[in-house]
């Protein structure tokens, strides 16, 4: 698939508010500072499409950009936030679970893990929910680049087997960089399937 039109089409709280056009909506989401907007940028070859920040939770809506007038692209708030109050905290969590099972249009959600650690506990709680609730999910290893080849594989493979308790069978899974456009292909390719 080649993106040709990338644009914002607006901010909201909650499911009921977002773009009226019933398009199919393909989101993602990680932990703060994962490399969420970077990797949204690329995907679309447009670095200012959505606002990067060296500092964690930039994002405090969910943000929809319509691709190629056809389907939109979701950016909701990252999890895991340090530091910001716990009613803040809380009023994130319930704007992204609200959003996850209300939105009717949601075809799968990439849940983004940063490669270069074992993932975290908290992701693992997060993709279980997602299991518990039945949400197509897939997987996407950021900021690939920072490992050798060989590294990002034995990581992957790693997180994998911690992935193994918990689920039988394995969801998609791209690895992907932000700075070289690695999974670029791949991840688009999977988009283009359900479209």
């Amino acid at each position: 698939m080649r993106i040709s039109e990338a644009k914002f089409a607006g901010s909201s709280a909650k499911a009921a508010l977002k773009p009226s056009r019933k398009l199919p909506e393909f989101a993602f989401i990680g932990r703060s500072n994962v490399g969420k907007s970077s990797l949204i940028n690329m995907l679309c070859g447009n670095r200012k499409l959505a606002k990067t920040s060296s500092t964690p939770g930039k994002t405090k809506l969910i943000n929809h950009f319509l691709i190629n007038d056809s389907w939109y692209l979701v950016d909701l708030p990252g999890y895991g936030f340090a530091k910001i109050s716990k009613s803040e905290r809380e009023g994130l969590r319930k704007m992204i679970n609200d959003y996850i099972q209300n939105s009717e249009e949601m075809v799968s959600l990439f849940v983004l893990v940063d490669s270069r650690h074992d993932i975290q506990k908290i992701d693992i709680e997060f993709l279980s929910g997602l299991g518990e609730n039945g949400i197509p999910f897939a997987i996407i290893f950021t900021k690939g680049d920072k490992l050798g080849p060989n590294a990002l594989k034995a990581q992957i493979e790693k997180d994998k087997e911690i992935l193994s308790e918990w689920w039988e069978e394995m969801p998609p899974m791209f690895a992907s960089s932000a700075e070289t456009g690695m999974g670029r292909d791949e991840i688009l390719e999977y988009i283009e399937q359900y479209i």
